[in-house]
Protein backbone atom coordinates (compact mmCIF):
# COMPACT_ATOMS: atom_id res chain seq x y z
CA UNK A 1 0.00 0.00 0.00
CA UNK A 2 1.48 3.27 -1.15
CA UNK A 3 1.84 6.06 1.99
CA UNK A 4 1.39 9.50 1.80
CA UNK A 5 3.17 12.54 2.54
CA UNK A 6 1.64 15.05 5.34
CA UNK A 7 1.08 17.60 3.18
CA UNK A 8 2.53 20.34 5.35
CA UNK A 9 5.91 18.41 5.52
CA UNK A 10 6.60 17.18 1.45
CA UNK A 11 9.82 15.19 1.34
CA UNK A 12 10.66 15.44 -2.02
CA UNK A 13 13.76 13.21 -1.64
CA UNK A 14 11.30 10.48 -1.18
CA UNK A 15 10.49 8.81 -4.79
CA UNK A 16 8.04 5.79 -3.15
CA UNK A 17 7.26 4.61 0.35
CA UNK A 18 5.08 1.75 0.59
CA UNK A 19 3.95 -0.86 3.52
CA UNK A 20 2.16 -4.15 4.25
CA UNK A 21 1.23 -6.28 6.61
CA UNK A 22 -0.02 -9.84 7.20
CA UNK A 23 -0.99 -12.45 9.69
CA UNK A 24 1.50 -15.70 9.96
CA UNK A 25 0.53 -18.17 12.22
CA UNK A 26 -1.66 -17.24 15.14
CA UNK A 27 0.78 -15.63 16.96
CA UNK A 28 3.07 -13.75 14.20
CA UNK A 29 3.24 -10.62 12.92
CA UNK A 30 5.18 -9.45 9.76
CA UNK A 31 5.20 -5.89 8.74
CA UNK A 32 6.85 -4.44 5.40
CA UNK A 33 8.74 -1.20 3.76
CA UNK A 34 10.04 -0.13 0.64
CA UNK A 35 11.49 3.43 0.48
CA UNK A 36 12.81 4.55 -2.94
CA UNK A 37 15.15 7.82 -2.54
CA UNK A 38 17.16 10.05 -4.47
CA UNK A 39 20.59 8.88 -3.20
CA UNK A 40 22.14 11.01 -0.58
CA UNK A 41 19.92 13.12 0.24
CA UNK A 42 18.01 11.15 3.28
CA UNK A 43 19.73 10.89 6.70
CA UNK A 44 20.17 7.13 7.13
CA UNK A 45 21.79 5.49 10.48
CA UNK A 46 24.05 2.84 9.98
CA UNK A 47 22.94 -0.61 10.87
CA UNK A 48 24.45 -1.11 14.67
CA UNK A 49 23.87 -4.19 17.25
CA UNK A 50 19.90 -2.59 17.19
CA UNK A 51 18.45 -2.39 20.95
CA UNK A 52 15.20 -1.66 22.31
CA UNK A 53 16.03 2.60 22.99
CA UNK A 54 13.27 5.86 22.84
CA UNK A 55 12.76 8.63 21.15
CA UNK A 56 13.82 6.76 17.20
CA UNK A 57 10.70 9.06 15.91
CA UNK A 58 12.89 11.96 16.20
CA UNK A 59 14.61 10.76 13.08
CA UNK A 60 14.36 7.98 10.54
CA UNK A 61 12.21 5.11 11.24
CA UNK A 62 9.38 3.36 10.27
CA UNK A 63 6.25 2.97 13.12
CA UNK A 64 3.41 0.64 12.71
CA UNK A 65 0.27 1.75 15.36
CA UNK A 66 -2.22 -1.78 15.71
CA UNK A 67 -5.44 -1.43 17.57
CA UNK A 68 -8.60 -3.45 17.29
CA UNK A 69 -12.15 -2.42 16.56
CA UNK A 70 -14.37 -1.49 19.59
CA UNK A 71 -11.59 -0.48 21.82
CA UNK A 72 -9.47 2.91 22.49
CA UNK A 73 -6.39 1.01 23.55
CA UNK A 74 -3.36 0.26 20.77
CA UNK A 75 0.09 -0.59 20.46
CA UNK A 76 3.06 1.44 18.78
CA UNK A 77 5.94 -0.30 17.50
CA UNK A 78 9.22 1.85 16.22
CA UNK A 79 12.35 0.67 14.14
CA UNK A 80 15.23 2.98 12.92
CA UNK A 81 17.53 1.61 10.01
CA UNK A 82 20.29 1.18 12.84
CA UNK A 83 18.38 -1.70 13.99
CA UNK A 84 17.48 0.02 16.97
CA UNK A 85 13.58 -0.77 18.35
CA UNK A 86 10.40 0.42 20.54
CA UNK A 87 7.52 -1.20 21.68
CA UNK A 88 4.64 0.79 23.57
CA UNK A 89 1.16 0.26 24.78
CA UNK A 90 -1.51 2.64 25.34
CA UNK A 91 -4.94 2.84 26.47
CA UNK A 92 -6.27 5.78 24.18
CA UNK A 93 -4.84 8.59 22.11
CA UNK A 94 -1.37 9.33 23.75
CA UNK A 95 -2.72 8.06 26.91
CA UNK A 96 -1.34 5.60 29.80
CA UNK A 97 1.88 5.17 27.99
CA UNK A 98 3.74 2.01 28.95
CA UNK A 99 6.85 -0.06 27.77
CA UNK A 100 5.14 -3.00 25.84
CA UNK A 101 7.06 -6.05 26.87
CA UNK A 102 7.73 -8.53 24.41
CA UNK A 103 8.71 -12.16 24.63
CA UNK A 104 11.13 -12.06 22.03
CA UNK A 105 12.68 -8.77 20.20
CA UNK A 106 11.07 -8.21 16.86
CA UNK A 107 13.41 -9.99 14.02
CA UNK A 108 14.28 -6.96 12.09
CA UNK A 109 15.82 -7.71 8.08
CA UNK A 110 16.97 -4.53 6.65
CA UNK A 111 17.93 -4.90 2.64
CA UNK A 112 19.86 -1.03 1.49
CA UNK A 113 20.81 -0.42 -2.18
CA UNK A 114 21.98 3.31 -3.89
CA UNK A 115 17.96 4.64 -3.51
CA UNK A 116 16.81 2.02 -1.41
CA UNK A 117 15.53 0.82 1.91
CA UNK A 118 13.63 -2.14 2.76
CA UNK A 119 12.67 -3.76 6.20
CA UNK A 120 10.87 -7.00 6.65
CA UNK A 121 9.36 -7.14 10.41
CA UNK A 122 8.51 -10.03 11.97
CA UNK A 123 6.95 -9.90 15.94
CA UNK A 124 7.25 -13.93 16.41
CA UNK A 125 5.77 -14.90 19.81
CA UNK A 126 3.49 -11.79 19.68
CA UNK A 127 -0.23 -13.37 20.40
CA UNK A 128 -2.34 -11.56 18.16
CA UNK A 129 -6.18 -10.91 19.30
CA UNK A 130 -8.82 -13.33 18.12
CA UNK A 131 -10.72 -9.94 16.65
CA UNK A 132 -9.59 -7.94 13.65
CA UNK A 133 -6.31 -5.76 13.21
CA UNK A 134 -6.52 -2.18 12.17
CA UNK A 135 -3.11 -0.92 11.62
CA UNK A 136 -1.69 2.26 10.94
CA UNK A 137 2.14 2.35 9.12
CA UNK A 138 3.92 5.49 9.07
CA UNK A 139 7.02 6.29 8.59
CA UNK A 140 9.42 9.43 9.82
CA UNK A 141 12.12 10.28 7.32
CA UNK A 142 15.07 13.29 7.57
CA UNK A 143 16.47 14.92 5.01
CA UNK A 144 20.45 15.60 4.67
CA UNK A 145 19.32 19.43 4.93
CA UNK A 146 17.58 18.66 8.37
CA UNK A 147 13.82 18.81 6.70
CA UNK A 148 11.93 16.34 8.41
CA UNK A 149 8.52 14.67 6.35
CA UNK A 150 5.99 12.05 7.92
CA UNK A 151 4.51 9.36 5.82
CA UNK A 152 0.89 7.40 6.40
CA UNK A 153 -1.64 5.26 4.87
CA UNK A 154 -3.46 8.03 5.83
CA UNK A 155 -3.34 11.78 7.60
CA UNK A 156 -5.80 13.07 9.77
CA UNK A 157 -6.96 16.42 9.72
CA UNK A 158 -4.17 18.89 11.19
CA UNK A 159 -0.78 18.27 11.91
CA UNK A 160 0.88 14.99 11.87
CA UNK A 161 -0.74 12.34 14.54
CA UNK A 162 0.53 8.67 13.73
CA UNK A 163 -1.58 7.93 17.37
CA UNK A 164 -4.62 9.04 15.84
CA UNK A 165 -7.15 6.01 14.88
CA UNK A 166 -8.51 7.62 11.66
CA UNK A 167 -4.80 6.50 10.42
CA UNK A 168 -5.46 2.77 10.91
CA UNK A 169 -6.76 1.89 7.67
CA UNK A 170 -5.24 -1.15 6.87
CA UNK A 171 -7.56 -4.40 8.76
CA UNK A 172 -6.61 -7.18 9.02
CA UNK A 173 -8.08 -10.58 10.28
CA UNK A 174 -6.59 -12.78 12.10
CA UNK A 175 -5.42 -15.98 11.17
CA UNK A 176 -7.16 -19.11 11.93
CA UNK A 177 -5.26 -21.45 14.41
CA UNK A 178 -4.46 -25.03 12.82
Amino acid sequence: MQLHPHHDFPCHAVTRLEADARCLQPDILVLDWRLGATPGLLVLPEPGVGRRRDGLWRHACFEAFIGSPGTTAYQEFNFSPSGDWAAYRFSGHRRDMERLDLAMPPLMRWQRAPGQLQLTVSLPAWPLPSRPLRIALCAVVETTAGAMGYWALRHPPGAPDFHHEAGRVLELAPPRAG
